[in-house]
């Protein structure tokens, strides 16, 4: 039976007291302010404190996975290094989370969250939304996408804060070299390579798959040393037009197809 390292869940908590975080796994620093859409979310779990990644989808939506959810939820838009209190940064409180009604914890299917803002986001060059895969549309193995976030970088067993952003390159891979237990290819995609450890993490969850400007997954979970497991966004587009039309100043930048 393989060795699972979940992206974020409750066992998270055990790698530092009241903490959880990640890594992008071999990857550099993007250039400053260079991923717009990126948003850094402040957890709080009861005394427990966290991040989990997230994207903007439009001026007052947030986009994230379902197993980012907490009782209080922080997002940070427009940053670049989250130890520095950068004047493009928008910190926002989030008005109301709306996780997918049929979230499984146990196999992390329709692992998706929308994240409803108490206030507008600003939009500019640095705080934009990102379009979104179209609906039902597959993305090809072989495609090769980018995956970014803030978390820990772990080299030789030490670990270390990585307070700037991170991005790693990853391919698309079919869905025969994903299978498992849990692997659903209606609603996950899986992207990195066996063995080479490219790839997200703890804390890097709830980060967009991207490939060619547009996101196509959100970083889910996966096993040790294997490809990631990612939500397949194609799926999901009816799901997210219809829970933001269904609350006030929904605005749909995000959707492009």
């Amino acid at each position: 039976m393989p060795v699972y390292l979940l992206f974020l869940l409750p066992m998270a908590f055990l790698l530092q007291p009241g903490t959880w975080a990640g890594e992008i796994i071999k990857g550099k620093e993007v250039k400053a302010h260079s991923r717009p859409y990126m948003a850094y979310l402040r957890i709080q779990r009861g005394t427990k404190m966290g991040r989990c990644g997230g994207f903007l989808v439009a001026e007052n939506f947030v986009l994230t996975a379902a197993h980012c959810q907490a009782g209080k939820i922080t997002v940070v838009l427009g940053a670049h290094n989250i130890s520095r209190q950068e004047k493009s940064q928008q910190v926002i409180q989030v008005k109301k989370a709306y996780p997918h009604e049929e979230y499984d914890d146990v196999y992390s299917d329709n692992d998706i969250m929308l994240l409803e803002l108490s206030t507008p986001a600003k939009l500019s060059k640095r705080v934009k939304p990102i379009a979104l895969a179209t609906a039902g549309k597959i993305v090809k193995p072989g495609k090769k996408c980018r995956v970014a976030g803030w978390g820990l970088t772990i080299a030789h067993n030490n670990s270390s804060s990585a307070n700037t952003l991170r991005e790693v390159q990853v391919k698309v891979l079919k869905d025969a070299e994903c299978r498992d237990l849990r692997y659903n290819n209606w609603t996950m995609l899986c992207a990195g390579k066996a063995g080479k450890g490219d790839g997200a993490t703890q804390g890097d969850s709830g980060g967009p798959l991207v490939c060619r400007g547009k996101a196509q997954g959100i970083v889910s979970w996966g096993p040790i040393d294997l490809p990631g497991v990612y939500t397949r966004l194609s799926t999901f587009i009816g799901w997210i037009q219809e829970t933001m039309e269904g609350t006030p100043f929904c605005g749909p930048p995000g959707l492009t197809a």
